[in-house]
């Protein structure tokens, strides 16, 4: 055989092999980046710092109608998987003044983490977030298995964490 057919067999090959790994990987293959966020209780939390714990983190803004909608199923969520290791944490988007952030927080009892992303670096780092609600499930090794802008598929999100809890 000459070497360029040996060199397009490897390609090939490579090629297949790596197709073969996306399609048949368990977790995502984008790692979530390592941002750290402000809380409306005046603490920091980091993505990295959560490492060894699934994350559902959930861009919203305090005027989305869909962001409000879903907030009962998210403190089920959280009330549900918390003890067992899910971080819950809803990213209030920059145009959201904090002041209505913690109204919307205190009135709908919120249980879970509150982070204000008040320079967009959050937003900036999962992909220029514009659009809410914007969803993401981390993986316990940080791993980005699932997104989604708009309605959250619920049962693919539990499926996970009954995997991973």
């Amino acid at each position: 055989m000459k070497t360029r057919d040996i060199l397009a067999i490897a390609i090939v090959a490579a090629l297949i092999g790596g197709g073969l790994y996306l399609w048949l990987a368990p977790e995502g293959m984008r790692t979530a980046p390592e941002v750290s966020l402000s809380t409306l209780d005046g603490d920091t939390v980091s993505i990295h710092g959560l490492r060894g714990q699934p994350i559902l983190l959930t861009f919203w803004a305090t005027t989305c109608v869909s962001c409000i909608r879903e907030m009962p199923h998210l403190v089920e969520l959280h009330e549900r998987y918390n003890a067992r290791g899910l971080e819950v944490i809803g990213v209030a988007m920059s145009y959201d003044r904090p002041d209505h952030v913690m109204e919307v927080t205190r009135a709908r009892a919120l249980p879970y983490t509150i982070a204000l992303d008040t320079e967009d670096k959050a937003a900036r780092a999962f992909g220029n977030i514009r659009l809410t609600p914007t969803s993401f499930l981390i993986s316990p090794d940080g791993r980005i298995v699932y997104q989604k802008l708009g309605d959250i598929d619920w049962a693919v999100v539990e499926r996970n964490l009954e995997r991973w809890l």
